[in-house]
């Protein structure tokens, strides 16, 4: 008869000394492992059975809604990862003084509360701010526009890019480095065919990251760029015009764009470490 995954935990344990009670103390750490993943799913759970699938039709706007979204996103995510990943590596291979405060400014977005970041952006960006105000006299508001929700996905998911990212890179083996710069190659040579494949695996967690952090930002959006609506304002909106019942449908389309590139990321990883 096949083994249960408790078995397989409970079953090595038992010839030793203490077996009966290392099985007791497996099967009620398995039994408490199986209990939380139980609760974070059970919301999940909660979506698939209440959705009304017989009656279930997108708002007006929601396709409009997946677009800003979707487009704006990936303009956001590749801005982050543009102008974030030399900040990443430059904190992850250079020690210098004051380096606790730059650590500390890359931190700062992701520990804010997104609605206290959202009055802070538009404090800063607003139309009468200190620096809407010049921004605003070179033609360029930052405040419901296309460039103001941009600007919230990237304060939104930045953070959360640098610090993965910062991690993969301080996971390559510097020696390996230093032998390709002794073969002759150059530092930029050696950063991308020595430095990025072997971050490759980090450096994509940080972008699937960025890219769910930037579908689903909502606390900045709503106070910075409320227009144009992106989906996690139109749920909102259509929460509080229509109901609950209207925004299941949306609400699976944000699950449906959004998980994917985590997921085939996160079983790429997965395949690889067991290739090696």
């Amino acid at each position: 008869m096949p083994m249960s995954p408790l078995d397989t935990v409970a079953a090595p344990l038992a010839t030793h000394p203490h077996g009966a009670l290392n099985a007791r103390r497996a099967w009620g750490i398995a039994g408490l492992g199986l209990a939380g993943l139980l609760f974070l799913s059970l919301p999940f759970l909660g979506l698939f059975l209440s959705t009304p699938w017989p009656r279930l039709h997108l708002q007006s706007g929601d396709l409009d809604a997946v677009w800003v979204s979707v487009s704006y996103s990936l303009i956001a995510v590749a801005a982050v990862v543009v102008f974030t990943t030399p900040v990443a590596w430059w904190l992850a291979r250079h020690d210098f003084r004051g380096k606790w405060f730059v650590e500390m400014l890359v931190l700062l977005p992701l520990l804010t509360p997104p609605l206290a970041m959202g009055l802070l952006l538009a404090m800063s960006y607003g139309p009468y701010s200190w620096l809407g105000q010049p921004l605003g006299h070179l033609g360029l508001s930052l405040t419901n526009t296309p460039a103001a929700f941009l600007l919230a996905q990237v304060y939104g998911s930045a953070p959360y890019y640098i610090v993965a990212a910062r991690s993969a890179f301080e996971g390559v083996p510097r020696e390996l480095e230093q032998i390709s710069l002794t073969l002759g190659q150059s530092p930029w040579r050696t950063f991308w065919r020595i430095t990025v494949p072997l971050a490759g695996l980090g450096l994509a967690a940080g972008v699937a990251l960025a890219w769910v952090r930037a579908l689903g930002e909502f606390g900045i959006v709503l106070i910075v760029a409320y227009y144009p609506q992106g989906i996690p304002v139109k749920l909102w909106v259509n929460l509080q015009d229509t109901g609950l019942q209207a925004v299941y449908p949306l609400l699976w389309l944000f699950f449906l764009i959004g998980l994917p590139l985590p997921l085939l990321l996160g079983a790429w990883s997965r395949r690889a470490q067991r290739g090696h």
